[in-house]
């Protein structure tokens, strides 16, 4: 492609990061946000941890939406370049007759995503900087775990530091007194930010779009540090050992793992699953995600749970893509994942035929 071709638009094409920890409600949000008229040229760009996406199947889709998986990994690490490349390429890619099919952009990050590295990237990269500008930065919380992940995940911290507003989800899980001292940790570590709340997701997009320029220098002096600290790596020379990085390990602990099952299962060898599970390695889970093929249905279980908190499960319809394989994918600390798909096998196989002699 010439350069010609790969030459920015007129004007700056505004670009939304949504960031929150893992469970926060970023894709329910981001499907209700896609269902809106304001979002009707939008290139939404999902990023998620672990080699097994599921965020994209669950994501709605309008016939004027342009919806893109990002490569699996974490968005602050293992696949930056990957982001650059796709923002780089996308007003050639996604065009007709010379002009593109999007006129804002949507990033979703994944969880564990470390906000700091992807601003620099956005503010800093000189083709970015000329093609787009940062709109704003949305951070998400859960009132359920809210608490308790800041005081456990320094990535929570960065993330809610470097907001330009703050949605607090979930929040008719937790008594008025536990949102309140919520509220009161997030002004101390974001003073004056504005927190809104959203149900289920629905917020009109006019509150989060259209934000204005992103200034870091209106934030707290961390995020000076933390972008100087991005420069100062930015200027070593390259090394391009990331593209071996293992896209299932987010650092010496938290990792992804991602089980496949091609077999339906009943509901009652699911239920006793998930139980073992959190019996297990509960303690452990930050986050399980899945969709699930119980037999005889036309559609998969939706699972959701984070941390201690389990979603009551949501049969579907119908299977939103032509893959009907059980995928779970779950993220934790110290989870191996031998035993995990032993466990999974064992505790959902069919019962024997009795037909068929037993085994000895």
């Amino acid at each position: 492609m010439q350069d010609k071709d790969r030459q920015a638009p007129a004007s700056p094409i505004p670009v939304t990061l949504v960031t929150g920890f893992l469970g926060s409600g970023k894709t329910t949000l981001l499907n209700s946000l896609v269902g809106h008229s304001a979002m009707g040229r939008a290139l939404v760009l999902i990023n998620e941890f672990g080699e097994v996406g599921l965020d994209h199947d669950l994501m709605m889709r309008s016939a004027e939406d342009v919806v893109v998986e990002m490569s699996s990994g974490c968005l602050c690490c293992t696949i930056r370049s990957d982001l650059v490349e796709t923002l780089r390429d996308a007003p050639w890619r996604f065009a007709r007759g010379g002009k593109p099919l999007f006129d804002r952009v949507v990033i979703e990050t994944t969880g564990l995503a470390d906000p700091a590295p992807i601003l620099y990237t956005l503010l800093e990269d000189p083709v970015i900087a000329r093609t787009y500008r940062l709109d704003g930065v949305i951070t998400l919380v859960d009132a359920a775990t809210g608490l308790e992940t800041l005081d456990r995940q320094d990535e929570a911290v960065k993330q809610v530091v470097v907001a330009d507003k703050l949605i607090l989800t979930k929040l008719d899980l937790v008594q008025p007194a536990d949102a309140a001292a919520l509220e009161a940790r997030l002004d101390a570590l974001n003073p004056g930010v504005p927190m809104l709340r959203a149900a289920y997701g629905r917020i009109d997009p006019a509150i989060i779009l259209n934000a204005g320029l992103y200034d870091p220098k209106s934030k707290s002096a961390e995020v000076e540090t933390w972008l100087n600290a991005e420069a100062a790596a930015h200027s070593k020379p390259h090394d391009h050992s990331h593209h071996h990085h293992d896209v299932n390990r987010h650092g010496p602990d938290i990792k992804a793992v991602c089980l496949i099952s091609d077999e339906p299962m009943t509901q009652a060898a699911f239920v006793r699953w998930y139980k073992f599970l959190t019996i297990l390695k509960g303690p452990d889970l930050l986050r399980v995600k899945g969709l699930i093929n119980i037999r005889g249905t036309d559609g998969p279980l939706v699972l959701h749970s984070v941390q201690h908190v389990l979603h009551p499960p949501v049969q579907l319809e119908h299977w939103p893509s032509d893959d009907k394989r059980t995928r779970i994918v779950l993220i934790g600390k110290d989870l191996d994942e031998a035993d995990l798909t032993s466990m999974l096998e064992n505790m959902t196989a069919p019962p024997p035929r009795h037909d068929q002699p037993a085994a000895l």
